[in-house]
């Protein structure tokens, strides 16, 4: 490691070790002004009365004021509970908004110059650290010693940074109030984008865009002369910044839904929430755009698309998901499970994920029509243990947070209802394959290796058959980690796609099933 990239490493540790600092710094004070701003008329007198001892009292920091504001909340709800007087309880979630509002101090009033010095010194260290790397290696054989690195072979190290980004996850989700201090770094950024201040998701998608755009430097200068690694890296970094990130922020500044054009039903789990519907249909000729367009992907766009290029087309391309699981999680692709008990256990996750989706989906569209009279009241308890289970526990805490503990689409594999649609149409009506050439594949085992998806593609390749399988994203690092050429991406004719293959040897011929 030269010098640049120990200075870079060095700038990315201190500025994380500041930006968590961050969390136990700043004051936070309510007074009844603030107060108002962020409750309802209908529960303001109600709150004011029961937090009276915190208002105008300093709190040292957010995790003390979050405990007392949820402890005299949750000692008027239980006692509304108590006597039965439901109608009193307070529902709402107040305390994310009041411990953002009551922040006062360093990080409140210096907002712009903290994101700089955590966030903006962050992504210059990692710059700094990736740019000279790979400069003097040759490209192919991409192992490198990654077997013995304890960050990426489930070393100290990698438990380690696991543990830390579950831990993140299950705050953002969970506990939004106790990350206060961390959305309020990119205030400024929000008001620019959308005309309002920053949610924890707009925290997330800063953090998450920024870790593609950065991560992505990393797979140009890794795969750098390999022409569609990085096309396809350019296209996920474009399609993370422009329709997950800034177009659907843009469009809250017009006044027209929060929306990205690129995720897709199933995926997108809440399109056909009543919410969601109503608001597409209420905002106009944008807001018929959304609605028309994401029912035509998933009618139209998904299996043609899907016919034409395989499911590569949208997981590594165009997914924010897999976005992010090809770059951040690029370090981290050789720890998927190649063995057949994960192949088995990934099929019936991931389709039943789908299964559920759909159900779930179905109640809530016959629900909607019958005037909510199916599920009544729990319609919105199906949706958010739905949201719950699938949305925050598998795609975040687990797709995410144990990349460095099961590799890098452990929500791919297992759990995303959208890829399991499209692998569905690959696996029987599609004209992607992988073709191999068995003769030149001297069974060296990068290609099964640095599978993502757990394909143990040497198999295939030693005996000179296709790859056809449903979990395959296509995003070639098979091909371009083979030293000879044996493996290579095709969009050919259906006709002998998933056929017998004759191998010769010597002047035998064996008939290999497929």
């Amino acid at each position: 490691m030269n010098i640049i990239q120990k200075v870079g490493l060095g700038l990315f540790l201190v500025s994380l070790l500041f930006f968590n600092a961050l969390l136990f710094m700043g004051e936070f004070r309510l007074t009844e002004q603030k107060l108002r701003e962020v409750t309802s008329e209908q529960h303001y007198e109600v709150l004011r009365q029961e937090l009276q001892p915190m208002l105008n009292k300093n709190y040292g920091s957010s995790f003390s004021f979050v405990m007392d504001f949820e402890s005299s909340l949750d000692n008027y709800n239980q006692r509304q509970e108590e006597s039965e007087q439901w109608d009193r309880v307070i529902w709402d979630d107040y305390t994310f908004a009041a411990t953002k509002v009551a922040s006062e101090g360093l990080v409140a009033q210096n907002k712009l110059l903290l994101l700089l010095l955590t966030v903006g010194l962050g992504v210059l260290g990692a710059l700094l650290n990736i740019l000279p790397k790979y400069r003097d290696e040759p490209t192919g054989i991409k192992h490198n010693g990654v077997m013995f690195s304890s960050n990426k072979s489930r070393g100290i190290i990698g438990i380690t940074l696991g543990v830390y980004l579950i831990g993140i996850y299950v705050l953002l989700y969970w506990f939004p109030a106790y990350i206060v201090n961390w959305t309020l770094l990119v205030d400024p950024l929000s008001r620019i984008l959308s005309g309002g201040p920053a949610s924890q998701w707009f925290l997330y998608g800063t953090i998450y865009t920024l870790a593609i755009l950065v991560m992505g430097v990393r797979m140009f200068r890794k795969y750098r002369g390999n022409k569609y690694q990085l096309l396809r890296t350019s296209s996920v970094m474009f399609f993370q910044l422009s329709f997950a990130f800034l177009i659907p922020e843009i469009l809250v500044l017009l006044n027209k839904p929060w929306h990205d054009f690129k995720n897709i039903w199933p995926l997108d789990y809440t399109f056909f929430y009543n919410y969601r519907v109503e608001g597409m249909l209420s905002s106009g000729s944008i807001g018929m755009l959304m609605f028309v367009s994401g029912i035509l992907l998933i009618i139209l766009g998904v299996p043609l698309l899907t016919y034409f290029y395989g499911k590569r087309w949208y997981c590594s391309w165009v997914c924010g998901c897999g976005g992010l699981a090809e770059t951040a999680g690029d370090p981290y692709r050789h720890l998927s499970d190649k063995s057949l008990n994960a192949w088995l256990v990934e099929r019936w996750m991931v389709h039943g994920v789908l299964v559920f989706a759909v159900v779930m989906t179905g109640v809530t569209i016959v629900n909607y029509f019958s005037g909510f009279a199916l599920l009544g009241q729990w319609t919105n308890t199906l949706h958010e243990w739905y949201g719950f289970l699938i949305g925050a526990a598998f795609a975040g805490v687990v797709g995410v947070g144990f990349y460095p503990l099961m590799g890098n689409r452990v929500w791919c594999r297992f759990g995303c209802p959208l890829a399991a649609y499209l692998g569905i149409v690959q696996r029987f009506k599609s004209r992607f394959r992988i073709t191999t050439n068995g003769g030149q594949c001297i069974s060296c085992g990068n290609c099964s290796t640095y599978c993502e998806m757990g394909i143990d593609v040497r198999w295939y390749a030693q005996r000179g058959q296709n790859i056809v399988r449903a979990s395959c994203v296509g995003c070639g690092v098979c091909a371009s980690v083979c030293p000879r050429g044996v493996l290579k991406l095709e969009n050919g004719p259906e006709q002998g796609r998933i056929s017998d293959i004759p191998i010769l040897t010597g002047n035998e011929s064996i008939n290999v099933l497929s």
